[in-house]
């Protein structure tokens, strides 16, 4: 969900249904073959380093991404979106299995997606589009700071703080450690290239790109490692049937907590949030059919419910996975579940290929992830144009850096709601004397209790000798709060002898049908010209 999307226009794309009248499920098998081969390319290092960066081996990462293709890919909702472990959750499962341990971490997991089941089932998945952007686009900044300032230190294979501002913080001295030893420098050595691969890939000419550039530089960091067998931390791997935990009784007695229920509320929050934004995100990319906002949320939720019974991490859609998918020319939803096939295969034949993979190189795709979820240019922009809006997004940010995630999303929300309450209260007097006759009072606006004590304070500044006669039909609102005490502000003005003020109330709107009578009356019928 993170980074600017490029709206592109794209050949016609077709439902999962019947393209060519002929009931074909998946009627345009070879382009979606291709594109899976190219999105399974994409997954399996994120999977594996979003995993890596949570606490939990790294099959657990593997059997989210496949849930997230097989059985989130099936149903309806969004046809060319892709879903797994992202980077956006990594910071706040980190913080759930250290506060609850890792077999919670499935009871959790379970109850987001039974909530979210509920709520598309509720028809509320059209509502989280009414989420500020700015609080998403923050809550995703923040989530970027804290992801890079803990990679780092996985990077350099030391342990870091617990909290986002002790990551911060310590970096100094984690710099100070790195230089005195060489092992460190290795590390770090690994993850730097990692990220210069990534970002020069780019570069390449097309034929080159066709290869992911996070495979690629996994790929190169393990060949050098091995080469010149540098002393780097490789992924533990230990099976994927031995990763599948199912949550025991013992697990479910935590939903007593009230913090678990508060981490649980953040889990449905940011994941849907984030799961919708991305389908509004790949709905820009082609022009095929919409995402239906209710029955997608329903596909993530029954998704979740499959990954909290097998104890793996929390899914949600992903941009890079799903742009990948788009831009590799997929046409229906097979391409996706043909994805999580293949990350099935490689899990179950391939596992000792996992345990080649460095760890610096999975810190610096994870650097990486994170640089991109903090929109530089989209901060620059708002501060231009909305300042409000900008500074929503900034504090979201920072609050999520300094507190936790969860609180920090709560005070971005927050600060959205008084934004929007004040400049609905937004209202202007506008006064008119001309010396002569009574004078004219203009309101316009929006005329609420927040905004009360300054239309008292001008219209009890206006001369009490004189009649006045106040306006009122450019008002879009009137509350009850600010009628009352206009009325009585009326009373007390036509009490002090003078005459009393008029009100101009707003002219009710003609009905239609004497509208129409009015126009047709005024329709004048001519003959055609021969």
């Amino acid at each position: 969900m993170s980074g600017a999307v490029t709206a592109t226009t794209q050949a016609p794309r077709t439902s999962d249904g019947d393209a060519n009248g002929k009931g074909t499920r998946f009627p345009h098998l070879r382009q979606d073959f291709a594109a899976s081969l190219v999105v399974f390319l994409v997954a399996l290092p994120l999977c594996v380093g979003v995993a890596v960066a949570s606490g939990v081996p790294a099959e657990v990462g593997l059997i989210t991404g496949i849930v997230g293709g097989i059985v989130t890919g099936l149903l309806p909702g969004s046809s060319l979106q892709v879903s797994g472990p992202a980077a956006g959750l990594t910071v706040l499962v980190f913080e759930a299995v250290r506060e609850f341990g890792l077999p919670v971490l499935g009871v959790i997991v379970l109850a987001t997606g039974l909530l979210q089941l509920a709520m598309g089932a509720l028809k509320l998945g059209r509502y989280f589009r009414a989420i500020s952007v700015s609080v998403v686009e923050g809550m995703l900044a923040g989530i970027g700071l804290v992801i890079i300032a803990g990679q780092l230190y996985a990077a350099a294979g030391l342990d870091a703080p617990a909290s986002g501002l002790g990551k911060i913080a310590g970096l100094p001295g984690a710099f100070v450690d790195v230089v005195g030893s060489t092992t460190a420098l290795a590390s770090i050595a690994v993850g730097a290239g990692t990220i210069a691969v990534m970002v020069l890939w780019k570069k390449l000419p097309k034929a080159a790109q066709t290869v992911p550039g996070a495979l690629a530089a996994v790929v190169l960091a393990t060949v050098v490692t091995l080469v010149f067998s540098l002393p780097v931390a490789t992924v533990e791997v230990q099976g994927l049937l031995d990763s599948i935990q199912p949550p025991g009784l013992d697990a479910f007695g935590e939903l007593a907590s009230p913090a678990l229920l508060g981490t649980i509320l953040a889990f449905v929050l940011i994941a849907s949030a984030e799961s919708l934004f991305s389908a509004a995100a790949v709905d820009r990319l082609h022009d095929g059919p919409r995402t239906e906002y209710d029955k997608e949320l329903m596909a993530q939720g029954a998704g979740n419910t499959v990954c909290g019974v097998l104890g793996a991490l929390p899914m949600t859609a992903v941009i890079v996975r799903s742009s990948a998918n788009v831009a590799a020319g997929a046409r229906t939803k097979a391409s996706r579940v043909l994805h999580g096939v293949w990350l099935l295969l490689f899990a179950a034949l391939l596992p000792a290929a996992l345990a080649l993979i460095p760890l610096p190189a999975l810190a610096g795709i994870l650097v990486h992830a994170g640089w991109k979820l903090i929109p530089f240019k989209g901060v620059a922009s708002l501060w231009r144009s909305h300042r409000g809006e900008a500074l929503i997004l900034i504090v979201t940010a920072v609050s999520i850096v300094a507190v936790n995630m969860f609180e920090g999303v709560l005070i971005g929300l927050a600060l959205s709601v008084v934004k929007t309450a004040w400049e609905a209260s937004h209202v202007k007097l506008e006064v008119i004397d001309k010396g002569a006759g009574p004078i004219q009072a203009y309101l316009s606006g929006n005329a609420t209790f927040l905004k009360l004590p300054k239309i008292l304070d001008s219209l009890e500044a206006l001369p009490q000798d004189r009649p006045i006669e106040l306006h009122l039909a450019g008002l879009h609102h009137l509350d009850h709060a600010c009628r009352t005490a206009l009325e009585n502000w009326a009373a007390r003005h036509s009490a002090a002898g003078t005459e009393p003020v008029k009100v101009k109330e707003p002219q009710p709107e003609p009905e239609p049908e004497a509208a129409t009578e009015t126009v047709e009356a005024k329709v004048k019928v001519t003959p055609e010209a021969p």
